[in-house]
């Protein structure tokens, strides 16, 4: 209950909040899911051109549940925030059985559960609309499910359905969540040496882990085929493997790439863990864990630190570092099961452990909140102007708007492009208007006007109140004003006898 009440701030918030982008992209995806193409195998945002805009992503679970409730009830953004929410408490579920599991104790249980309910990174991103919860929840059962197995000796191919479908989930809510692999097979290398279980338990949880590899494999090749965004793969080619080449091929790479990596403790203490949840993650591991837990969180702690010097450093952004919450959570939990096994069990140490566990509990909410108070701001002028366009303009119009944020399109209501208005060109816009686009939002206008070849361009088009906060270009070519063709070859004549300036307003001649 603790978990529900603090993620319900800002529930009816427009998805215009941290991070906009993403929270964008996901909720464009499960609009077009309702009324495009009601089939989780095919996302496809509201950019790049006319529809349909497949893109390459992970399995859009959030999206596809949003859509049935869109399908039922109309388009509310909210059902996608509920949706992350019960992702969420879910997990702080899994947590309350893992630890009092894994710890022999229901203190550990409750104290694990109770940590990741309150850590900062797990209230706020525990309400976005975003896959990471959901991929979360099924990466902390999965690892639940596939230590409990082989700790109770992997006897049986029925047994071995539990961890296969948690682990095929975690990988489909996103491939990140292979870095379950380094603690399980942490696990299986521990459990194995104590001789728990014999070559049949070991094929067995192997075919659990090849068939989750093989369903991902089949899902990526299929979006991928008709995919004309790739995501996922585009980043780890462009992006992640060059990091990796250039950090082991030169000196200067490597310590470039360690400088990243520091970094990203930076991330992970700011806004995900808070300094009482870093305080508890390290005197968790202060501690020798029992025998059965030793493989696991040492092992998930190495997963997480793997995975983030391959791919944090790359991506850096906070939620990234999401799958440290639980561990830090469970690491947190036995570190206060030892310590109320240590105290006096008198009466007057139960009220002092009541205290002292209340008044930190109070701590790390206050803490938490305010570490990640900026993330629930919006602009409302924002979303005004935002929603003020998809009231004025025709229901099917292609449009061109001159900024990144797949969220202000989102509320904008139309498909078409996102640019950048410095790097967008005269022969970029002619062939957007080629393939339909109607009209250009200037929302960076100083940055537009800084494009002088562009600006110059566009003034052949007539515009809709030239005071407004974005000004709206009507690129029709049936609309273009007279004399423009005159002016655009005069504008080319000055900028080759190097007569033009620019500054704020646009192109202007010399003095």
């Amino acid at each position: 209950m603790l978990g529900i009440v603090l993620r319900l701030r800002g529930l009816h918030n427009p998805i215009l909040d941290h991070p906009g982008w993403r929270q964008g992209d996901t909720s464009a995806i499960a609009r077009n899911f309702a009324t495009l193409q009601f089939n989780p195998l095919f996302p496809q945002t509201d950019y790049n051109g006319p529809p349909p805009n497949y893109v390459e992503l992970e399995l859009q679970i959030v999206p596809f549940l949003a859509a049935i409730g869109y399908k039922l009830f109309g388009i509310h953004e909210v059902f996608g925030r509920l949706i992350s929410i019960g992702f969420s408490v879910g997990t702080i579920a899994v947590l309350a059985y893992f630890g009092r599991w894994l710890f022999a104790s229901t203190v550990a249980g409750i104290a694990s559960a109770t940590i990741f309910a309150v850590l900062p990174g797990s209230m706020y991103y525990g309400r976005t609309f975003m896959p990471d919860t959901t991929m979360v929840f099924f990466f902390t059962l999965a690892l639940f499910f596939c230590t409990r197995y082989l700790v109770e000796g992997a006897r049986t191919w029925r047994g071995a359905a539990w961890p296969a479908a948690a682990l095929t989930m975690a990988f489909l809510a996103k491939p990140v969540a292979v870095a379950a692999l380094v603690p399980l097979l942490c696990i299986v290398v521990w459990e194995r040496r104590r001789g728990t279980f014999g070559i049949g338990g070991l094929l067995r949880i192997g075919a659990a882990i090849a068939t989750a590899l093989v369903v991902l494999t089949i899902y990526g090749q299929i979006v991928s085929s008709h995919a004309e965004w790739h995501w996922a793969s585009g980043i780890t080619q462009k992006h992640v493997i060059p990091s990796l080449k250039a950090a082991f091929t030169s000196p200067a790479g490597f310590i470039a790439k360690l400088r990243l990596f520091k970094e990203t403790f930076w991330l992970a203490e700011r806004t995900m863990l808070g300094a009482l949840g870093v305080t508890l993650l390290v005197v968790g591991f202060s501690r020798r864990f029992r025998s059965r837990s030793d493989a696991l969180l040492y092992g998930w702690l190495l997963g997480v630190l793997v995975y983030a010097y391959v791919v944090v450093t790359v991506e850096r952004v906070d939620y990234y570092l999401y799958i440290v919450l639980p561990l830090a959570a469970l690491a947190g939990g036995s570190f206060v099961e030892e310590v109320h096994r240590r105290l006096p069990r008198s009466l007057t140490w139960m009220y002092a452990r009541g205290a002292l566990a209340l008044v930190t509990l109070a701590t790390m909410i206050f803490v938490g909140r305010d570490a990640v108070k900026p993330y629930y701001q919006y602009k409302k002028t924002v979303y005004i102007a935002a929603k003020a366009l998809d009231a004025t303009l025709p229901p099917d119009a292609l449009v061109v708007m001159a900024h990144y944020d797949p969220s202000i399109l989102y509320y904008i209501n139309r498909k078409g492009w996102e640019e950048d208005p410095y790097l967008w060109t005269p022969f970029d816009e002619q062939s957007a208007i080629r393939k339909g686009s109607r009209f250009f939002i200037a929302i960076e206008n100083n940055r537009f006007k800084r494009n002088v070849e562009l600006y110059a361009w566009m003034q052949r088009f007539p515009v809709r109140n030239p005071n407004a906060m974005w000004p709206l270009y009507e690129t029709d070519n049936a609309k273009i004003l007279p004399g423009s063709e005159e002016r655009w070859q005069e504008f080319r004549r000055r900028e080759k006898a190097g007569i033009l300036d620019s500054d704020s307003s646009g192109p202007v001649p010399k003095s």
